[in-house]
C-alpha cells in the first residue's frame, strides 16, 4: 500500500477500531513504567493516537497525539480535549529536535513498510531528549501483508522480526531496558519495549 492508501484505509477504519477495541488492559498499564522514568511535568508524544482511548488518555493532560487519520484525531479531540493533537506521517514529525520527554507508539509502527523503520526510529530519536523514553510494540514475526477483511476493511502490516527491530533501535541510539508481555486492544498478547534514547 502507497502512503495515500494506507491514510485512506485509516480514515475508512478508526471508528470501527475505536469501538472494538478495549480502552483498558494490562498494555495502557505500561504507561506507568514510561512516566515513572520521565521528568515531572513531561511531554510525550502519542504516536498513532487514534481516538486516544488506550493511551493518549492515560498521559499527562497536555500530551501530543499524532495520527495519519483525521477521522481518529476528531475522536481523541471529544476523549481527551486537552491533548495537542497534531495530523502527521511519523517518518516526518513537525515537531522541533529535543522537545519530548517520551514516546508511545502502540500498535503504529508496523503500519509503515518495514524498510522504512529505521527513518521512524531516526525520527523518534530525533524529537526526544537525551535520557527520553520509548515504549512502543515490539512485534515478533517478519510480516509484510494487506490484511484484507480487517475491521471490515483492509490494512497493511509490516514488520522486520523481533531481533531486528531491536537492533535498529540500538542503531539510532536506543538502550533497550525491557521487553514486557502485555494484553492488546483486541485481546491477545503483544510484546512491548522500553527503551531510553541515549544518543
Amino acid at each position: 500500500m502507497e502512503p495515500h492508501e494506507r491514510q485512506a484505509a485509516w480514515e475508512e477504519l478508526s471508528t470501527t477500531y475505536a469501538d472494538r477495541r478495549d480502552p483498558d488492559g494490562s498494555d495502557a498499564a505500561l504507561i506507568d513504567d514510561l512516566l515513572d522514568r520521565c521528568p515531572p511535568d513531561p511531554t510525550i508524544v502519542d504516536i498513532g493516537c487514534g481516538d486516544g482511548a488506550r493511551t493518549l488518555a492515560n498521559l499527562p493532560a497536555d500530551s501530543i497525539g499524532v495520527d495519519f487519520a483525521r477521522t481518529g484525531l476528531s475522536l481523541a479531540a471529544d476523549t481527551v480535549p486537552d491533548a495537542r493533537l497534531v495530523q502527521a506521517d511519523m517518518r516526518q514529525l513537525p515537531l522541533a529536535e529535543t522537545v519530548a520527554d517520551g514516546i508511545t507508539a502502540y500498535h503504529a509502527v508496523f503500519h509503515v513498510p518495514r524498510t522504512r523503520h529505521p527513518e521512524v526510529y531516526a525520527e523518534f530519536a530525533r524529537v526526544l531528549r537525551s535520557g527520553g523514553m520509548l515504549l512502543s510494540t515490539l512485534p515478533g514475526g517478519r510480516f509484510e501483508t494487506v490484511r484484507r477483511g480487517w475491521m471490515g476493511g483492509e490494512m497493511f502490516f509490516s514488520a522486520p522480526g523481533r531481533d531486528r527491530t531491536l537492533a535498529q533501535l540500538q542503531t539510532a541510539g536506543f538502550e533497550i531496558l525491557a521487553t514486557p508481555t502485555a494484553t492488546d486492544p483486541l485481546g491477545s498478547s503483544t510484546e512491548f519495549v522500553l527503551a531510553e534514547y541515549t544518543g
